[in-house]
């Protein structure tokens, strides 16, 4: 199979250091007709799409766009998370590297639909390679006039700002991430006040990811609906995914919706190395929730892949062959949860501790049933009452691997 080219197709096409260049290839034409048309005009075109967020969340970017334009309140505020944090998920940094001024192009575009007049770029700090060119990008965006004052001589005022954070996963959740450009401990807190009203200093704020923005100035030159023309089910358009672990070509594709699992892995990321068998392939990074080879055939949507038992999430899929046993890969996925749990709160800090010791009782051969039945009630009452997303979601892998090898959990078949 091939990939396609909708989010990608600036790729390689101009030099990322000129906005001439973007320019010359329709760069800033989205932002001149959403300014034509009007904010109705996008967010009905937004509606239309049904972007699914794309960070993992799959919260309806239309409907968040709408939400926040309806937010009473002044000087609100775009954010975007280029946090990435999620394991095997490198599909924004491509995005970032290879069309940098399309990402600021949509942020402004969001910025004049919600009425804000600041914007965030959060980006992650293994990422400070990176940062020359969003700092060129918007520099040169303000020197040709499409950031600052009046912006296309419509009153509309937007400036962006670049932030980096420390490295902590936790950040890529919403408000942990706006704690940490507050300067603040890159911990969450509880909603109510949801970020729409009180975000990012205590101001009405908008919060997406690379990819979710990334699609907006090629949905609204897209005259001949291709986007909206690929569909399967409630999956509409395509997807940036990030396909890593034992595979011969690890990399990033943008792939339409309903190719299959095997088509991703057998033909675009080039098959399991040597040959060997798949032991489990887990989607969406380390909190998402792991399949065997059985879902090979499973199309590439939300809803197929929800009824399979895993979701799309972040769009990382991570390949692991017969050399890796279910416990070791369980060992390490609670390694890292173990370690950037932020520790706020008592489900999430004690419950990530436990398993983590449990797991290496298994791994011993000392694990009794009284451990195994701790472990699947430390993990229920964590997916139910941890403060944030972190926690809720750490034991997804543990909790599916639990239904697909249940015999890994019977005492005697742990060693």
């Amino acid at each position: 199979m091939t990939t396609v080219k909708f989010l990608t197709k600036n790729f390689g096409k101009y030099n990322v250091e000129s906005i001439s260049e973007y320019m010359e290839i329709g760069g800033f034409s989205a932002l001149k007709k959403a300014v034509a048309d009007g904010p109705d005009s996008v967010l009905e075109l937004l509606a239309a799409a049904k972007i699914r967020g794309r960070g993992g969340a799959e919260y309806d970017v239309g409907r968040k766009w709408s939400q926040a334009r309806d937010v009473k309140g002044e000087n609100k505020i775009i954010i975007c998370n280029a946090d990435e944090g999620e394991t095997t998920t490198f599909k924004d940094r491509e995005l970032i590297k290879n069309d940098p001024f399309n990402l600021i192009e949509a942020m402004i575009i969001a910025g004049y639909v919600i009425g804000a007049t600041e914007g965030f770029i959060y980006m992650r700090a293994e990422y400070a390679c990176y940062r020359p060119i969003l700092l060129n990008a918007i520099a040169q965006a303000k020197e040709y006039g499409f950031l600052g004052k009046n912006i296309l001589n419509k009153g509309f005022d937007f400036n962006i700002k670049l932030y980096s954070g420390a490295g902590a996963y936790v950040c890529g959740e919403g408000t942990a991430l706006i704690r940490s450009i507050e300067g603040k401990a890159g911990r969450p807190r509880m909603k109510p006040p949801f970020i729409k009203q009180s975000g990012a200093f205590a101001r009405p704020t908008c919060l997406n990811n690379v990819e979710s923005l990334s699609i907006v100035p090629h949905l609204i030159l897209d005259d001949e609906k291709v986007y909206m023309s690929i569909v399967r089910g409630i999956s509409v358009g395509t997807k940036m995914i990030s396909v890593a672990g034992n595979v011969n070509k690890p990399g990033v594709f943008e792939i339409p919706f309903g190719v299959t699992v095997r088509e991703i892995i057998y033909d675009l990321a080039g098959g399991v190395q040597d040959n060997r068998k798949i032991r489990l392939i887990q989607f969406g990074g380390a909190s998402g929730k792991i399949a065997t080879d059985a879902i090979l055939d499973t199309p590439y949507t939300y809803e197929d892949l929800r009824a399979a038992g895993v979701m799309v999430g972040s769009g990382g899929i991570l390949v692991i062959d017969e050399r890796t046993s279910v416990l070791d890969f369980l060992r390490m996925n609670q390694d890292f949860f173990s370690e950037e749990s932020c520790g706020q709160c008592t489900p999430c800090r004690e419950g990530n501790l436990h398993i983590k010791i449990i797991l290496e009782k298994m791994a011993e051969g000392t694990a009794t049933e009284t451990d195994i039945c701790m472990m699947k009630k430390i993990a229920r009452v964590m997916s139910m009452s941890s403060l944030c997303g972190l926690g809720e979601t750490a034991q997804n892998t543990l909790m599916s691997a639990m239904k697909l090898f249940p015999e890994l959990f019977e005492i005697g078949g742990a060693k």
